[in-house]
């Protein structure tokens, strides 16, 4: 029987005092009463890489940099993603451009989702995510969670929290229904592909 997925939900940005942390742990608390797939909380500021400096592709030699090499193992010990990003002029930040520069067949033929917040919900940087995570082989999935300005305000400068905003958690379950059902398939494909190989 096919172990349950692992499925990282990534905090994409490393700016102190930042956002992020309130729905990465919304979203977590939603996941972890799952009984169908394991979920974990990764921080890039766990992974402080420098601007990617290697001397030859990633398709050829993995990264010499020990903590982009332990960021491609965490990565490769996961099934599926769901990326929290906000929105840097119209895009996603820097240091999650840079840490997927990193990836190369670590994140090869696995689902991904998003939880966007900002200004529109991040909705341009998760779009631009989508066409970055296409090129590395990653199966980008149409349903996502944005956040927009006014419950972010709300929350910030009114005292509210996420529980005062319940229709997102709708949005949430479907979300992460979709994810669940494409990292257990996308598994067994790529267990299908090993079997294959050593034939």
């Amino acid at each position: 029987m096919q172990k349950r997925p692992k499925i990282g939900i990534i905090i994409s940005t490393t700016r102190p005092g930042q956002f992020g942390e309130v729905p990465t742990n919304w979203l977590f608390n939603i996941a972890k009463e799952r009984n169908d797939a394991d979920f974990e909380i990764i921080d890039l500021r766990d992974y402080p890489m420098p601007f990617f400096e290697e001397k030859v592709p990633l398709h050829v030699a993995p990264p010499q940099n020990e903590v982009a090499l332990r960021w491609g193992e965490k990565i490769t010990s996961l099934d599926g993603y769901i990326f929290v990003t906000g929105e840097y002029n119209h895009s996603i930040p820097a240091v999650l451009k840079n840490a997927l520069d990193y990836l190369w067949s670590e994140i090869h033929r696995k689902p991904a989702t998003f939880l966007g917040y900002g200004g529109g919900g991040a909705a341009r940087a998760v779009e631009h995510l989508r066409n970055i995570l296409a090129t590395a082989q990653v199966a980008s999935l149409p349903r996502a969670v944005h956040i927009g300005m006014i419950e972010m305000m709300g929350m910030m400068r009114e005292g509210k929290s996420m529980a005062d905003y319940p229709y997102l958690d709708d949005y949430a379950k479907p979300m992460l229904d979709e994810l669940v059902w494409w990292a257990n398939t996308l598994k067994e494909g790529r267990s299908s592909d090993r079997v294959a190989e050593a034939a």
